[in-house]
């Protein structure tokens, strides 16, 4: 079992910037997919970024790329998603999960394990 806890998210003004933090336990997330996703009210989840075990390989979704940065320290069980250039539409309750397969995963399915959220709002 791995429990991953969010924090960081917040209220911010459009162009700003946020870090939001994923805390792991109960396994080493060296061997897992890590993955950020989120969700607007009345919307699906929907993947937002991710990092191959290693760190060594990444993958966002378009609406995102060049703006949001995933990193993780798996010493520390830890993972970061640094959003910068916010934009209203980037609003919404954003999810940390890691997933057992040794290759991107893109959907919500293929992921394992979940946290609750952390809220970001971004204002315009």
């Amino acid at each position: 079992q791995v429990q991953l806890v969010e924090s960081g998210g917040g209220l911010v003004q459009a162009r700003g910037s946020l870090k939001l933090s994923c805390a792991a336990s109960g396994r080493t997330i060296s061997s897992y997919t890590m993955g950020w996703f989120r969700q607007a009210p009345g919307k699906e989840r929907e993947f937002t970024a991710l990092s191959i075990w290693g760190g060594s390989a990444t993958r966002y979704a378009d609406s995102v790329k060049g703006r949001f940065t995933i990193s993780r320290d798996n010493a520390k069980n830890m993972v970061w998603l640094q959003m910068n250039s916010l934009k209203p539409e980037d609003t919404a309750r954003y999810y940390c999960a890691a997933s057992r397969l040794l290759v991107g995963a893109t959907t919500r399915d293929e992921y394992d394990y979940w946290g609750k959220g952390t809220q970001v709002t971004v204002s315009s």
